[in-house]
């Protein structure tokens, strides 16, 4: 009896949670294709609002993908390599190094923001540019790509890899883009729709950074809540729903697999790594 009380009384606590995360996600999506918002779904479903956020903030979608493919080449080029050179590194100065690298996202969007206007602001061409709110989101997403790449080169013997490409007498470019690159794959992907759902959702930094011929999605956004246009705004969360929602489940798929191939098979099954 006790145990069939405990069942009930979790199930009605996780279906309370789960309702009170989910209801006001649907009530605004709902707005967004409601005819008139304040009689609700009586007065019909419409797909004009949708049209209304395509022909007003059109360009600050196409904006937000521009800065955000940007950031994640960046975050690549940039954070990949230096994963590597961390993982190389002596345990203590490696950490100390990682500490540094992270601490933009331990400190505010607008101390940021405020940061790179004291520095850069008085460079007008580039105050003035997409290109100072990718400077802001690559700050602040490239911890997000070291430490996913990092984190998978620490749970190999990638030197023990290495050693035995350099054995067959690889060079350093050859073992780092056949044996490296290809073992962290995992790592790197994760990172990578880290850094695009991030930078695509970017909000208090890019508001600081923003000008008016700069405003990305969530700016946008913001925009139109506080125009009181509610269905106009709520149309423009479904977009933003339809940009990140499919990004997120790609992230739960990637993290699936590669759980799945750090799946160490026991000595008495198989004794051997599934791949």
């Amino acid at each position: 009896m006790s145990r069939r009380w405990l069942f009930w009384t979790q199930l009605i606590f996780t279906l309370g949670v789960c309702a009170f995360i989910i209801v006001p996600v649907i009530l605004s999506v709902l707005a967004g294709v409601t005819d008139n918002f304040f009689i609700g779904v009586k007065s019909g479903l419409t797909l004009r609002w949708i049209g209304q956020v395509w022909g007003l903030y059109a360009d600050t979608i196409y904006l937000s993908m521009l800065i955000a493919l940007s950031c994640l080449a960046i975050t690549l080029v940039v954070g990949v390599p230096g994963a590597y050179v961390l993982a190389r590194m002596r345990p203590r100065v490696a950490r100390a190094l990682e500490e540094i690298i992270v601490l933009p996202i331990a400190v505010p969007g607008l101390a940021i923001a405020l940061a790179l206007i004291t520095t850069y602001g008085g460079v007008p061409d580039f105050r003035t540019s997409w290109l100072f709110i990718l400077s802001g989101h690559v700050l602040y997403t490239l911890p997000f790509m070291i430490r996913s790449v990092l984190a998978v080169l620490s749970s190999m013997n990638f030197r023990q890899l290495e050693e035995g490409a350099a054995s067959l007498g690889a060079t350093f470019w050859r073992r780092f883009f056949t044996v490296v690159l290809p073992n962290t794959k995992p790592g790197i992907v994760a990172g990578a729709l880290m850094v695009v759902t991030l930078s695509i959702g970017e909000f208090n930094l890019t508001w600081m950074l923003h000008t008016p011929m700069t405003k990305t999605l969530p700016v946008g956004l913001a925009d139109s809540y506080a125009s009181m246009r509610l269905e106009v705004a709520s149309a423009y969360t479904l977009v933003f729903f339809i940009m990140i929602v499919p990004l997120l489940v790609a992230m739960q798929l990637v993290a699936r697999q590669s759980a799945r191939r750090r799946r160490v098979v026991t000595p008495d099954d198989d004794k051997r790594i599934s791949v």
